[in-house]
């Protein structure tokens, strides 16, 4: 009689199990999920067929049949969709990347500038953060646009150290052309990024050891500059510059900086350093007084104070929120079909969506470009905020 009442309130308790509960509704919410795509999939390929709309990916191999106004690989009208997808991708990591790395430098500055003691700097960057944060990204892009087409002509380009111009057509700049040995040059220059990790680990070691500290900046640009520096001396300067001269109604030689990619570049840059600054700014801020009360008394110096003492801890508080303002560089990026710069979205999502019809399948594509990029991002940022975070003992 007792095995009977123990064992049988065990038989049927399936549910009782929180664990296997959970399993089991996880389960049928992954059942239904799938359930509705397969619905969503097959009612819209059925209404395409009946709309005469063929599916797949077979357009990527058809001739594209249109100009790309700027390209980082050789590119022609007569290349495929599946190459202006390369090149509007390409051209969206440009922008993204170089507006990440010029927003985060101007960023870092004007948070470390908005906490001077000196009252007009702190102010101009004051009013600085709070101009660019509260005026909208678009209309800060049409107006930079506009100013670069306000510039002069080519016949009346300014000239910038006699190798460089500046016109409404774009920024012309010498183009380097690579000799033999150049890939020696690039092997040195990557041999001392590698070694500035090494040498900041060992410093640190030495300094735990020791209480020496070593000039590890310094010694880290030193190294970066000088170690390419003496592999073109040893090569024989392997790199030749093609520069712009004027000819007829354009520049001849050289390269050019559209004005779509400055205006688009120097919008996303200046706009997301004002939010960066104040990323900054309370990062900084939230490190307590103390730490610099402590580093005066030590004899520190106020630059190394900020440096060595106040930064490093400050960081645990900027890079989260740092991490979402990169991303949203990155998205925001795609505002540049407002201007002609031709990224993913205005050439691949745009000019090829409409010449082919294929909206599904492209604009797919374009979001699974976007979406990987951000996860990229967010990886990398993950991965350095865990290396940055404090370690319990």
């Amino acid at each position: 009689m007792a095995t009977q009442s123990i064992d049988g309130p065990n038989r049927g308790s399936l549910l009782s199990d929180q664990r296997t509960r959970a399993i089991i509704f996880q389960a049928l919410a992954f059942f239904l999920v799938a359930v509705f795509f397969i619905y969503i999939g097959t009612n819209t390929a059925r209404n395409l067929e009946a709309l005469g709309i063929s599916t797949g990916f077979g357009f990527l191999d058809s001739p594209a049949g249109y100009d790309v106004a700027m390209s980082l690989i050789p590119y022609t009208a007569t290349d495929t969709h599946g190459r202006v997808f390369v090149v509007g991708l390409l051209n969206t990591l440009s922008v993204a990347v170089t507006g990440i790395i010029a927003a985060t430098i101007l960023g870092v500055i004007l948070g470390v500038l908005r906490l001077s003691k000196n009252w007009l700097v702190s102010k101009l960057v004051y009013w600085y953060v709070e101009v660019v944060r509260n005026v909208p990204l678009l209309l800060q892009i049409l107006f930079w646009y506009g100013v670069l087409l306000g510039l002069p002509r080519v016949r009346d380009a300014i000239p910038v150290f006699e190798t460089m111009f500046l016109s409404n057509r774009g920024f012309y700049l010498p183009r380097p052309i690579p000799g033999d040995g150049i890939g020696l040059i690039v092997i040195a220059f990557f041999v001392a990024v590698i070694a500035v990790p090494i040498i900041a680990r060992v410093a640190r070691k030495r300094q735990e050891q020791t209480g020496q500290t070593f000039p590890v900046f310094s010694t880290s640009v030193a190294l970066i500059i000088g170690l390419p520096a003496l592999a073109a001396v040893v090569t024989g300067f392997p790199l030749t510059f093609d520069y712009p001269e004027k000819g007829g109604f354009n520049f001849k030689g050289g390269m050019v900086l559209r004005p779509e990619f400055v205006a688009l570049w120097f919008s996303l840059s200046v706009y997301t350093a004002g939010f960066i600054a104040e990323i900054v700014r309370a990062g900084i801020q939230a490190v307590s007084h103390g730490q610099t009360e402590a580093a005066f008394s030590l004899g520190l110096k106020p630059n190394w104070t900020m440096r060595m003492i106040v930064l490093p801890q400050a960081l645990r508080v900027i890079v989260p929120p740092l991490t979402s303002q990169y991303l949203n560089l990155t998205k925001n990026s795609s505002l540049a079909i407002a201007i002609g710069y031709p990224d993913l979205v205005s050439t691949f999502g745009g000019t090829s969506l409409n010449q082919t019809g294929q909206a599904i399948e492209i604009i797919m594509m374009t979001m699974l470009v976007y979406l990987s990029i951000s996860l990229l991002i967010s990886m990398l940022m993950n991965y350095y905020n865990k290396r940055i975070a404090l370690v319990e003992r």
